[in-house]
């Protein structure tokens, strides 16, 4: 008697029609398809990677290792300023991102109420610089005016803000309930109030969409590294190894000249930093992945 109360309550099911499921086997096979896509670069990277350098020049490796081989990986992990690259690397990462997050949360949280005085004239200077920049060389003059040239705080203060990830912010800010706030401020609450205790609780989609954009920002630049740091202390991870296939590039050429065999070649190491590099922050980003998707529907669909 449940059992068809159950069945009752269900309701009746509807079959597939033959078209309903072919239809259903194009779009798996068609995403399998794409999964492939994404994913095989990927695997042909690792996998020649861990091959042996001067057998993989003879090519014909897709799948699997030939000839199984860690020596591209022991020639970059033998560098001595390997790991003080790699400090560098994660701490400009953590505290750029948690600094470019809370800072562009702050201007965008305020960019957003529209009583705010010049609020009009803040938009319009903000939009121009999303395509419009002053060039490299007055930036350069600039940074080093500062007195940020080959400081650590290069990598962190030119990334505290970016136009692009506000106004992302701004549209999350705008969908929230104003009657939160209002009964906030009834209760006293101030303006860091509202915005610490209720505000950035409630906004874990879009601060998490805009961490992961800075992570992955901090984490793969290096061109900062090139041009305002000349100390070795102060390498990211990105620029260190950069310089690494620069001199690989430099010393095959001078071996080829002279015939002198070497175990790795500049393609195998820049395959070899290539997963070094992307290895962490694959680790990272699934654990933001739903935050991730979220935030980046922002806006997508009105009610």
């Amino acid at each position: 008697m449940k059992r068809k109360n159950a069945e009752e309550f269900s309701g009746p099911k509807v079959k597939s029609s033959t078209g309903s499921r072919i239809f259903d086997g194009i779009n798996i096979v068609f995403m399998i398809f794409i999964c492939f896509l994404c994913i095989y670069p990927i695997w042909y990277v690792i996998v020649n990677s861990l091959n042996d350098a001067k057998d993989a020049m003879s090519g014909g490796i897709y799948w699997w290792p030939r000839v199984f081989s860690l020596g591209s990986y022991k020639r970059v992990f033998a560098e001595s300023g390997l790991l003080q690259s790699f400090r560098v690397t994660i701490m400009k990462t953590l505290i750029g991102t948690v600094l470019s997050v809370l800072f562009t949360a702050l201007v965008g949280y305020a960019l957003s109420k529209k009583y705010l005085i010049g609020r009009g004239f803040y938009m319009a200077v903000g939009t121009i610089t999303m395509f419009f920049g002053g060039g490299l060389i007055p930036t350069f003059i600039l940074y080093k005016s500062l007195g940020l040239y080959d400081n650590f705080l290069v990598f962190i203060i030119p990334a505290m803000f970016s136009f692009y990830n506000m106004l992302i912010m701004i549209s999350f800010f705008r969908e929230l309930p104003p009657s939160l706030e209002e009964s906030a401020r009834i209760d006293g609450a101030g303006d860091f109030t509202v915005f610490f205790r209720i505000v950035l609780p409630l906004s874990k989609p879009v601060l998490a969409t805009i961490a992961l954009f800075n992570g992955v920002y901090q984490w793969n630049d290096y061109f900062a590294g090139v041009m305002y740091t000349q100390s070795k202390s102060l390498e990211p991870i990105q620029t260190y190894l950069y310089r690494i296939i620069a001199t690989a590039q430099s010393s095959q050429m001078a071996t080829t000249a002279v015939n002198v065999a070497t175990t790795t070649t500049s393609t195998s190491i820049k395959l070899a930093t290539m997963v070094i590099t992307t290895v962490p922050i694959m680790c990272v980003y699934p654990f933001l992945q739903k935050y991730f998707v979220k935030g980046m529907m922002i806006g997508a669909v009105k009610e």
